[in-house]
C-alpha cells in the first residue's frame, strides 16, 4: 500500500509537471503557425521526427542529467538563458513573419538542400517541447526520486503520456490551418509570437535570477 500511494503520488506530481512545462496545446498551436503552407504528409512527419527527438532529449537528461551538467559545468540557470535567447528569436520571427534563420532557413541554406527549412529538430524538439523547463523539470524530478526505482519509473511513465499527448495535439494542429485560414493563421502567429517574446524574456529573467548575478552585482 505504501508503494502504491508513493507511485500515484509521484506520477502525479510528474504528469502535471510536465504538462505544465511542455504544454501540449501551446506547442500544437505554435506548430500550425510555424508549418504554415506545409504538406499535410509533411506536418505528420515532422511531428512524429520532433516528439521522438524531444523524447530522446529528454530521456537522456532523466537518466544523465545531473552527470552532464556537473561534467559540462553547466547549471540550470545557464541552461534556462540560453533557451529564452533561443525562444525569443522565435517570437521575433513570428511577429515579424521574417525568416532569420530561428524558424526558417536563410539564403544559403535553401540553396544547399529543400529539406534545410526541416523544423523537426528546432524549434520542434527543442526549445519547443524539450525546453528549458521540461529538461530541468526531468533533471529536478528524477533528483528528487534519489534512487527510489518505484518514483523514478512514475517519473518517466508521466514523461511518456505527455509526450504522446503532445503527439496527438500536433497530428491534429493541421486542421487549424483549414479552419482559420492564411489570415487567421497569420494572426495566431503574430499572437503567440508575442506571447512566446514574453515567456523567453521570462526564461531570462529567471536564469539571470536563479544564478546569483544580480545579486552579486549588488553586493559588490
Amino acid at each position: 500500500m505504501a508503494i502504491d500511494s508513493t507511485l500515484i503520488e509521484a506520477f502525479s506530481v510528474s504528469l502535471a509537471t510536465f504538462f505544465a512545462t511542455i504544454g501540449p496545446i501551446d506547442v500544437a498551436a505554435m506548430f500550425a503557425a510555424l508549418t504554415s503552407g506545409v504538406s499535410d504528409k509533411r506536418r505528420r512527419r515532422t511531428a512524429v521526427r520532433g516528439v521522438l527527438i524531444s523524447g530522446a532529449i529528454l530521456l537522456a537528461f532523466a537518466l544523465l542529467g545531473e552527470m552532464i551538467l556537473n561534467v559540462m559545468g553547466i547549471s540550470l540557470a545557464a541552461l534556462r538563458a540560453a533557451g529564452g535567447v533561443l525562444l525569443l528569436l522565435i517570437g521575433i520571427d513570428l511577429v515579424t513573419v521574417k525568416g532569420s534563420g530561428a524558424t526558417t532557413t536563410t539564403s544559403d541554406e535553401d540553396q544547399e538542400a529543400e529539406e534545410s527549412n526541416d523544423i523537426a529538430v528546432f524549434p520542434l524538439a527543442t526549445p519547443l517541447i524539450a525546453g528549458p523547463g521540461a529538461i530541468g523539470a526531468v533533471i529536478l524530478l528524477m533528483a528528487h526520486a534519489d534512487g527510489n526505482l518505484v518514483e523514478q519509473v512514475a517519473v518517466i511513465t508521466s514523461l511518456l503520456l505527455v509526450l504522446l499527448m503532445t503527439l496527438f495535439s500536433l497530428l491534429l494542429a493541421s486542421r487549424l490551418q483549414n479552419w482559420l485560414g492564411v489570415t487567421g493563421m497569420h494572426m495566431i502567429s503574430r499572437v503567440f509570437g508575442v506571447l512566446l517574446c514574453a515567456l523567453a524574456i521570462q526564461f531570462l529573467f529567471d536564469g539571470i535570477a536563479q544564478s546569483g548575478l544580480i545579486s552579486g552585482m549588488a553586493a559588490g
